[in-house]
């Protein structure tokens, strides 16, 4: 079936946005540019199609250098796999460097951002084969799916912004792959049986695949206060996965809170689906809504280190703000005899991020006590692959629940 090339123009599109821009036969062209991970427009773009071999693709990638696809989308992933099968090969004078290394302690602080280091240039080497959409956010490409839907999801509703766009194809795909998370849903044992025991992550929102943080606010005790109501508090909700695991426990009331607009619909969506909406109530707040109560959750990012986008915020706490705004703020928002519930991977200790006497002191300001520490092993697969060059510290993680009190 033909396909419409997206409409070009050289005018400024009413948008926040900002625009790409490059020359194509003969004539200069604007369109809206799209980056959920906040690169920049590439400032040098050529046109790329089925001639362009993986080594020039790569090359010219790795001058900063975008390519913009003008041929059969299958060939652009199969072109991007390529690109990625070189991005991951250890040039020969990187591995002599290593081994003069090797020879030399290197903490694993160093390891972990060296790693970081590697990831980031990975990405904007292969963030450099561009995507053309239509305003409608079709792609005018020969045997390109239907990503409309997915887009739209990621991007907002068709109208939100006026005309075609470029994206990368590596977060096209990523779009992709999240839409078909959100269709298919992740299975949460603690829910109950199947089928309702799906939570359906949105783009952009950090998906519960990690069960066993889970399993832990589905099994530990809760406390005993003699409140007449027992009220929760699930700070930074997320998807809303561990506030309707509250309401599978009868928690009679539960406020689950988050910032991040996507993480409000996304919880709203699926306590509605799982059918508790009786039971809990989805508020945007920094941190803690009014009040106290019997219980308090908290599941912050695990690393304290800055991200590189908005989509790392879910993984990285840049000076640990949420851990440490949680803690120091806790006890006020406890009733006589309740509990905050931390879950907190000591993965940041293993790598020399963050000490447990850190963690400790923390308790410590914020005039609170360890009740408990209730504790599980991760089973993601990198936890068992050698290869990881973060594997050491993987391995030896462990994922807490601390059960904290006012002292």
């Amino acid at each position: 079936m033909p396909v419409s090339r997206p409409r070009l123009s050289t005018e400024p599109f009413d948008s926040p946005l900002p625009s790409i821009h490059w020359t194509e036969a003969g004539k200069d062209f604007s369109v809206l540019w799209r980056s959920e991970r906040g690169a920049p427009p590439p400032r040098r773009v050529t046109l790329a199609d089925d001639t362009t071999t993986a080594d020039t693709a790569y090359r010219l990638a790795c001058e900063g250098t975008a390519l913009l696809w003008r041929g059969d989308f299958h060939n652009a992933t199969q072109l991007l796999q390529a690109m990625a099968r070189r991005a991951d090969k250890t040039p020969a004078r990187k591995q002599r460097k290593s081994a003069k290394e090797s020879t030399r302690a290197v903490s694993p602080a160093d390891t972990f951002h060296q790693y970081r280091q590697a990831q980031s240039q990975r990405a904007r080497i292969l963030g450099l084969l561009l995507i053309p959409f239509n305003a409608d956010y079709g792609i005018a490409l020969r045997r390109a799916p239907d990503a409309r839907q997915a887009c739209a999801e990621a991007w907002g509703p068709v109208g939100a912004a006026a005309g075609p766009s470029v994206a990368s194809l590596r977060e096209l795909l990523g779009i992709i792959g999240a839409h078909e998370w959100r269709k298919k849903g992740v299975e949460i044992p603690a829910l109950g049986d199947a089928p309702n025991n799906r939570i359906h992550p949105h783009y952009g929102v950090f998906s519960p695949v990690r069960g066993e943080y889970v399993s832990l606010v589905a099994t530990a005790a809760l406390p005993v206060t003699g409140q007449t109501r027992f009220v929760a508090f699930d700070i930074g909700t997320g998807t809303g996965v561990l506030a309707a695991v509250l309401a599978r426990r009868q928690i009679e009331h539960i406020v689950a809170t988050d910032q991040d607009p996507r993480a409000l619909v996304c919880a709203r969506e699926n306590l509605t689906r799982l059918g508790v909406t009786g039971q809990v109530e989805v508020v945007h707040a920094d941190l803690f809504p009014e009040g106290r109560a019997s219980l308090v959750v908290c599941n912050p990012p695990w690393l304290p280190a800055r991200p590189g986008s908005s989509l790392e915020s879910a993984v990285y706490d840049e000076d640990s703000r949420m851990l440490l705004g949680f803690l120091s703020a806790l006890s006020a928002h406890l009733v006589p005899g309740g509990e905050g519930w931390l879950i907190l991977s000591d993965f940041a200790e293993h790598l020399g991020l963050r000490s447990r006497a850190d963690l400790l002191a923390a308790f410590e300001r914020g005039g609170l006590r360890v009740v408990d520490r209730i504790h599980a092993k991760p089973r993601h697969p990198k936890a068992s692959d050698a290869s990881d060059p973060l594997h050491e510290a993987r391995a030896a993680e462990v994922t807490s629940l601390w059960r904290l009190t006012a002292a």
